[in-house]
């Protein structure tokens, strides 16, 4: 059955453009990493919207997920199911958990002055929860940030991820496509709440109540509106598709702050129109997108096989940096930007290594392990 899912699952037809797209959003997640020391809140980063990339991310594999199982349980099992997602994402989460294991003790600096005070074996332990994607509580928060994840911060929204692909493989797949946009109805309505309310929906990275709902909430409508929208679009034929949604997807992730301090609420309306209207538009336009030659092929599938292992190495690397920033006061982008631009490259080169010289080959290995 395993074999017999694989074959099936090869044969439908990709969407080369959707990968593109996910690569460029995780480009755009490491400038919005690396520009942040230098802003003192959410109102004045100067990649400002950079955030909303992880609920593109969600949206579009609400979507994938969607496209690749919703018409093969008959065929597979719950059991095949988290084989196959734990093949997929768990051999770059215990990379990206390592990296910052082995670079914790070398990011001195004023912002983590506790950090050499930290026993080698909390490291390990935080390291080895870490390998379960599980967040370590608050008493394990050995950097002092409250993350979840206190090795790799972008670690949080894949504990997300997996609550949903649960959810998804377990209730809501059997939900009809009603009961499905209800649910997402639902969810949309406590989107545009959160966004309203706090100004944004950056957040989720805690382990504690206020950010766990959020977390959920950034989680539940994206995921699922992609799982809705892979069961009722009819893709057409679109030329020009990847380089429009790429510029739109910049845009918006670049876009400043709209409203100010005094009119947070505008800047919400913003954060809920982009994530419940707008993506859900770009990943249909993705999805109807013709490759206009073999050049964009090559360069989708490019950005494609990066964007995962770069959107999971990257955060020990900006750790380095922050705390150059942090250790040289006063310094401004424009005197940093070179080392911006090193860890930007240096990310891409990192994410590429690790793709083919770990990636691939754990993955190879842990399918036949778990065939």
């Amino acid at each position: 059955m395993k074999s017999q899912l694989t074959n099936e699952l090869s044969s439908k037809p990709h969407y080369p453009i959707l990968d593109g797209l996910r690569g460029i959003a995780a480009i755009i997640v490491v400038t919005f990493h690396i520009a942040e020391p230098f802003s003192t809140g959410n109102l004045d980063k100067l990649v400002n919207h950079g955030y909303l990339a992880v609920d593109f991310f969600f949206l579009l594999s609400g979507f994938v997920i969607g496209y690749a199982y919703d018409d093969r349980w008959q065929k597979t099992t719950v059991g095949t199911f988290f084989k196959r997602r734990i093949e997929r994402l768990q051999p770059m989460v215990v990379l990206g958990m390592t990296l910052g294991a082995i670079g914790f003790y070398f990011t001195d600096s004023n912002l983590w002055p506790l950090i050499h005070t930290v026993p080698v074996w909390k490291v390990l332990l935080v390291t080895l929860i870490g390998y379960t994607i599980l967040p370590v509580p608050l008493s394990l928060d050995i950097r002092g940030w409250q993350e979840m994840h206190p090795l790799n911060s972008v670690g949080w929204s894949l504990f997300f991820e997996y609550i949903a692909n649960i959810l998804y493989a377990v209730w809501i797949r059997k939900f009809s496509t009603l009961a499905l946009s209800i649910l997402v109805g639902i969810a949309s309505i406590a989107l545009v709440h959160l966004a309203v309310t706090n100004g944004d929906v950056s957040g989720g990275w805690t382990l504690n109540v206020e950010q766990v709902r959020i977390g959920f909430t950034r989680t539940m409508y994206p995921f699922f509106a992609g799982l809705l929208l892979s069961r009722i679009a009819k893709p057409t034929q679109i030329k020009n598709a990847f380089t429009w949604c790429s510029l739109l997807v910049a845009l918006i992730l670049y876009m400043p702050r709209i409203g100010g301090a005094e009119y947070l609420w505008l800047n919400g309306i913003y954060d809920a129109v982009c994530i419940i209207i707008v993506f859900a538009l770009i990943v249909y336009l993705g999805a109807s997108g013709v490759m206009q030659s073999q050049k964009e092929n090559r360069i989708c599938k490019f950005l494609g096989k990066i964007s995962y292992p770069l959107y999971m190495v990257h955060y020990p690397l900006v750790y380095f940096y922050v705390a150059w920033i942090s250790n040289n006061k006063g310094i401004t982008m424009g005197q940093a930007w070179p080392y911006a631009l090193l860890i930007l490259i240096g990310g891409i080169i990192l994410a590429y290594i690790s793709l083919k010289w770990y990636d691939e080959p754990v993955r190879k290995w842990l399918r036949k392990k778990l065939a």
